[in-house]
């Protein structure tokens, strides 16, 4: 830490925080738009290229592990420096990179500039912990539940971007309009973004000017391995994206081939239990930050409610006979609902566990962790369903990991008064230390 004069000391956080979250959620709509469309496009790029389905598949992948090589390289940096212009510099690389995935005319080129994409997937860490900054703990799961609902609608933006555009200009001309967007929005976050003091929007510090900036250090860092709670979180984490990823990859093949939808009813049914699925987030944030404010173990409370409720839901969904496709889509739909409730209040009890100058690097290596889930789940899937069904693979793997993210759950409510406790008590401490300075 060091003592220093505020850049602008008139500047407060809260008279433009709605305006940073605005730009913030297109930045994440876009982006996800942008980093799922290649999915609607892999038969013309395949074409172009005359590559198969396993060549396509390394140029997913090697975005995957280049974005799980940078989470803990931003989280560092994040937590180290600015971040709003960080965030920036994330948002130029993503037009950068898509420009040069539009012009690669090989192979070898288009999979390395595929590549190269993930270095900005990686980015969101300090996003999270910026907007942490501006609005204070009570309000956070509201606002994470309304920044993440920009993956299933980034989902459906994309889709209807590469049917409707791809077909007409090329796939190429695509990637060129998304990648300007990212360079455009990079302007905005550049001039239009303030950087907040660390820890400003917690209670007590909520309404002192401070002098103390508090940046990363490797004492603190190191400190959040005895935090009890965050290390279940870390491992509930691994086994939580299990199921995303699994209904991702493998949701419209189920459709198809063992239920029997066609395109048109895989569409109706994906479609809408895409928007259910995006309400559950902000529905599962409010919830949590409504809990949270009666009681220390709120957030968690809503979190493994709707990890077990969804398994339950889904159980139910799955079994209902083929050809029931009014029931089956309902069903989906209300288990959609709570599939989410878990995301936007774990990212907030991350940071309610975490010191400010830190919570970059948690969240970081939290997704670090996911992303060995988010690689092994598609493949388990696979392997399950040629010995049975992909009927049971999803169960078995949805439930299953489920299951064992409410047990994780169970006891970060144990350990947390404790940590939540910590943290407040060290917030008091810089808040006594602020006011000495006055």
């Amino acid at each position: 830490m060091h003592i220093t004069s505020p850049a602008d000391p008139h500047h407060n956080p809260t008279k433009h925080r709605w305006f940073v979250f605005t730009i913030f959620f297109f930045f994440m709509l876009l982006h996800q738009s942008d980093k799922l469309l290649i999915a609607p496009l892999t038969t013309d790029i395949m074409k172009e290229f005359n590559i198969n389905e396993a060549q396509m598949g390394m140029v997913t992948s090697g975005a995957i592990i280049v974005g799980a090589i940078f989470y803990p390289v931003w989280g560092y940096l994040y937590d180290r420096y600015a971040r709003a212009k960080l965030l920036a510099l994330a948002s130029f690389i993503w037009g950068c990179t898509t420009w040069i995935s539009a012009i690669a005319r090989t192979y070898p080129t288009f999979i390395g500039s595929r590549a190269s994409t993930g270095i900005d997937d990686s980015s969101y860490p300090g996003l999270y912990s910026l907007l942490s900054d501006y609005f204070p703990p009570q309000t956070r799961g509201k606002v994470y539940g309304f920044l993440q609902i920009t993956a299933p609608l980034g989902y459906l933006t994309g889709m209807v971007l590469a049917l409707i555009l791809g077909g007409l200009i090329g796939w190429r001309s695509v990637f060129y309009i998304t990648g300007s967007l990212g360079i455009v929005l990079a302007i905005f976050i550049f001039f239009g973004v303030k950087e907040a003091p660390r820890g400003g929007s917690e209670p007590e510090l909520e309404n002192i000017e401070q002098k103390i900036q508090y940046k990363f250090n490797w004492k603190t860092a190191g400190d959040l391995f005895k935090r009890k709670s965050w290390l279940l979180l870390l491992t509930q984490g691994f086994f939580g994206v299990f199921p995303w990823q699994v209904i991702t990859f493998w949701f419209f093949h189920y459709l198809e081939t063992e239920r029997g939808f066609d395109a048109t009813q895989q569409l109706i049914t994906m479609g809408i239990a895409i928007l259910f699925l995006a309400a559950g987030y902000p529905i599962g944030g409010m919830l949590g930050d409504y809990f949270f404010q009666r009681n220390p173990r709120g957030r968690i409370y809503v979190a493994a409610s709707g990890v077990i409720i969804g398994a339950i839901l889904l159980w139910i969904t799955m079994s209902i006979p083929d050809g029931n496709f009014v029931p089956f889509t309902v069903m989906l739909c209300l288990s959609a609902i709570f599939i989410p409730f878990a995301s936007p209040n774990v990212i907030s009890t991350v940071y309610d566990i975490t010191l400010p100058e830190v919570r970059s690097t948690a969240n970081a290596i939290q997704y670090f962790v996911e992303q060995g889930g988010s690689a092994v789940a598609p493949t388990l899937a696979g392997f399950i369903a040629v010995s049975s069904s992909m009927k049971d693979s999803i169960l078995i793997i949805c439930t299953a990991a489920w299951i064992l993210c409410f047990i994780f759950f169970l006891f970060v409510m144990k350990l947390l008064p404790k940590d939540l406790e910590l943290l407040r008590s060290r917030m008091h401490e810089r808040a006594e230390l602020e006011k000495q300075l006055v």
